[in-house]
C-alpha cells in the first residue's frame, strides 16, 4: 500500500523536495548524468516535475525530457512547473510497463520508485529496452535500515516505523541493486551514498517533512496509534527547540551503463 499523493500530498512533498537536503541530491544525479544538449531523456517517476526542469535545461531546446508518473495530481504539478519548457512531455504511466519505443533514450533516471515495484528485473528490462546502446540509468533509492532517529520511546518509534513498512515493497533495496543491475546486463560507472542527515528540525530539513509523511501513514496502521503518531511529532518539536534533534537516512545512487 503505497502514498496517496493527492493534492494535499503533491504540496507537501514539493515542501520536502526544496529543502537543501534534496536540492542538493538533485545535483549529485545530474553530475552523475552529465547531460549534453539534444539528448533524450526518460524520468520515471518525475512526481512534481523538478528534476525535469532541470534536466530540460541541460539538454536545451534541440533535447526531449519525458516525465512518467501514476499520480495525476503530481503531473499536474509538474506540466504546471515545466509549461514554459517546450521540450519536456509528461504522462501518466508504470514503471514496469514504459510506453516508448525501443532505444528512444540516451538516459534514463528514477528516483525513490523502485523500492514500490514488486518486479525489480522486469523493471530493468523495461529500462534496458527504451536505452539507447551506452546509455546511461541511475537509479536513486533508499535503505530504510540505515534509519537512525532519536527518541526518547523507542517502543513508539517501532510501532510507528513497523506500519511504515506497509507503504512499500522493497525497504533494503539499494542492497541488492548492484547485482540486479549486472544481472540486467548493465555495467556499473558508480555507486554513491547520499546521506539525509540532519540534526536539527526546521522546515529547511529534509525530515522535517519525511517524519510528518511517515506519521500520517502510521498512525491507526498495525500497532501504531494515532495517539502514537501525534506523540512523535510532539516530541520531534521538543528535541528540536531543545537541541537534541538527531535523523540520519541513507539513500544510495548507482548509476549503470546500457552494453546492449
Amino acid at each position: 500500500m503505497t502514498v496517496d499523493f493527492n493534492e494535499s500530498a503533491v504540496r507537501a512533498l514539493e515542501a520536502a523536495y526544496l529543502t537543501t537536503d534534496v536540492v542538493e541530491q538533485r545535483a549529485a544525479v545530474l553530475r552523475t548524468l552529465a547531460l549534453e544538449p539534444g539528448q533524450h531523456v526518460l524520468d520515471i517517476g518525475s512526481g512534481p516535475g523538478l528534476l525535469a526542469w532541470e534536466m530540460a535545461n541541460a539538454v536545451g531546446p534541440t533535447g526531449r525530457v519525458h516525465g512518467l508518473d501514476l499520480s495525476e495530481p503530481m503531473l499536474e504539478a509538474a506540466r504546471h512547473r515545466c509549461a514554459e519548457q517546450p521540450q519536456v512531455a509528461f504522462q501518466h504511466g508504470d514503471a514496469a510497463a514504459l510506453p516508448y519505443e525501443p532505444r528512444s533514450f540516451d538516459a534514463v533516471v528514477t528516483t525513490q520508485v523502485y523500492e514500490y515495484v514488486p518486479d525489480i528485473p522486469g523493471a530493468l528490462a523495461e529500462v534496458a529496452r527504451v536505452l539507447r546502446p551506452g546509455g546511461l540509468v541511475a537509479i536513486l533509492d533508499t535503505d530504510y535500515d540505515s534509519l537512525v532517529v532519536h527518541t526518547e520511546d523507542r517502543a513508539r518509534l517501532a510501532r510507528i516505523l513497523d506500519a511504515w513498512d506497509e507503504h512499500f515493497v522493497h525497504r533494503g533495496l539499494p542492497r541488492t541493486l548492484g547485482a540486479q543491475l549486472r544481472e540486467a546486463g548493465f555495467r556499473m560507472r558508480q555507486r554513491q551514498a547520499i546521506p539525509m542527515f540532519n540534526p536539527e528540525y526546521t522546515p529547511n530539513a529534509f525530515s522535517f517533512h519525511l517524519t510528518k509523511l511517515i506519521a500520517g501513514f502510521s498512525g491507526g496502521r498495525r500497532d501504531a496509534t494515532r495517539e502514537d503518531a501525534a506523540g512523535w511529532l510532539a516530541e520531534l518539536e521538543t528535541l528540536g527547540r531543545e537541541g537534541r534533534y538527531f535523523f540520519s537516512l541513507n539513500r544510495y545512487l548507482f548509476v549503470a551503463e546500457w552494453t546492449g
